[in-house]
């Protein structure tokens, strides 16, 4: 039976068989000392003679289990019997046991499906398993039903900008842009209260570090609320239980990175700002600035590091024209919200209208043809409560988290204007 690297050091003095990869080979002539790894940490086997196989081959091996402090994690293998299950190929385009700081991005996507058994590397989609983790726990905490939606659409209830089509047999259809659609039919379904994670779409031609063609969403959409106030405490909450979560399970994971998580205490400090007020903070700077683009979030964020303690921030009353034609009116602006985080939009959301007069109010507004999204409008037509929701992207909060230079780390294989592959 196989025995996991982080178990041996309760079976010194037994037998015991371990699996895994050679992450590093010293050979010194009648012995060689092979640094296998696990899912779940390392382990030094002392082999007899020279070892068959080089670095990253899978293998298994047998021996005694003994104390050694000069081993890593004190603990080591004697060998008494050694398989190669697969040889690795030699060389390596890139080294899986060393730093590879010095190495360009584009050669680790390129290389990805060697690049990602780097540990270091490997951390970040660990530590993105347990962001997930601590969103869905918390999210069921509150009363919300996980749902999975369709990501072939018709058309998108923003219209037809910013989406990818493809061929349906005989008709066109689209990737979607986000679950909308469908978060507030099953919110007006009577479930109240959904999240979803999923993969969403953006046909836009960005080449930066913040933007990807294809990421994964976390939606949120609840029924009977007042305003976008409600859904900012709520994302508060959440934000709360997932640092939390990481800060106290993963420490291991973000001192790799040298990265920590905010404490509850600064997330509850993250102060609230209109948009105009979020324009005047940043003019105050001499930076003259028109919208909120990405060097308006840095200034924002680092205010609020400054006046507040809290790496986030978050702007409401955006004007009309700058949200979608679903945003529910506020005077000149309307009830929605982004949250900022160490100086990168990480949410965007809002109250929606419910009223189905409204909602065609708002489509003529927008240019849009009601005919175009009748499926969409059917989900006010038949009574819909007052409700409202947002989206995090995952990619972009773990970039921020670990303080990843470019958003495409922190995706397996990300999808841009050029690459779709591996």
């Amino acid at each position: 039976m196989r025995t996991l690297a982080k178990d041996l050091p309760q079976k010194v003095g037994e037998t015991a068989t371990v699996c895994g990869w050679a992450h590093q080979i010293r050979s010194m002539g009648k012995l060689a000392f092979v640094v296998l790894r696990d899912r779940s940490g390392m382990i030094q086997l002392v082999v007899q003679g020279e070892v068959g196989f080089g670095a990253e081959s899978v293998i298994k091996a047998t021996g005694l289990v003994r104390a050694n402090a000069r081993a890593p994690g004190g603990i080591e293998i004697e060998a008494s019997e050694v398989e190669c299950l697969s040889a690795a190929e030699s060389p390596l385009p890139l080294r899986v046991n060393g730093s590879l700081d010095k190495v360009s991005l584009e050669s680790i996507l390129d290389n990805r499906m060697l690049s990602l058994r780097n540990p270091k590397l490997l951390s970040i989609f660990r530590l993105q398993s347990e962001l997930l983790r601590f969103f869905a726990e918390h999210m069921r905490s509150e009363d919300f039903t996980e749902i999975k939606t369709s990501k072939i659409i018709g058309t998108g209830t923003e219209g037809g900008t910013g989406l990818f089509e493809i061929a349906y047999f005989d008709r066109k259809a689209f990737l979607a842009q986000s679950p909308q659609f469908y978060k507030q039919a099953m919110v007006a379904s009577g479930l109240e209260r959904v999240f979803e994670i999923g993969a969403a779409y953006r046909a836009e031609k960005h080449d930066t570090p913040r933007h990807l063609n294809e990421y994964v969403s976390l939606d949120v959409e609840l029924a009977f609320i007042e305003d976008e106030l409600e859904l900012i405490e709520l994302e508060k909450r959440i934000l709360k239980a997932v640092f939390a979560g990481v800060a106290s399970k993963d420490a291991d994971m973000l001192e790799l990175w040298g990265a920590s998580a905010p404490s509850a205490d600064s997330v509850d400090a993250a102060p609230t700002v209109s948009y105009d007020e979020a324009l005047a903070i940043v003019a105050r700077t001499g930076t003259k600035l028109y919208e909120l683009n990405p060097e308006a979030e840095r200034i924002l964020c680092e205010w609020s590091s400054r006046e507040h303690g809290s790496d986030l921030v978050f702007v409401n009353d955006y004007p009309r024209k700058a949200r979608p034609f679903y945003a529910y009116p506020k005077g000149s602006g309307t009830l929605s919200f982004d949250c900022l985080f160490r100086g990168l939009e990480i949410t965007t959301g809002g109250r929606r209208i419910h009223e189905y007069p409204m909602i065609l109010d708002s489509c003529a507004a927008f240019g849009l043809d009601p005919a175009s999204i009748s499926d969409y409008l059917s989900i006010f037509k038949f009574g819909c409560p007052p409700h409202g929701g947002f989206a995090i992207g995952l990619e972009r909060l773990t970039q921020k988290l670990l303080g990843l230079t470019n958003v495409k780390e922190a995706s397996l294989f990300p999808r841009d204007r050029r690459r779709i592959a591996p």
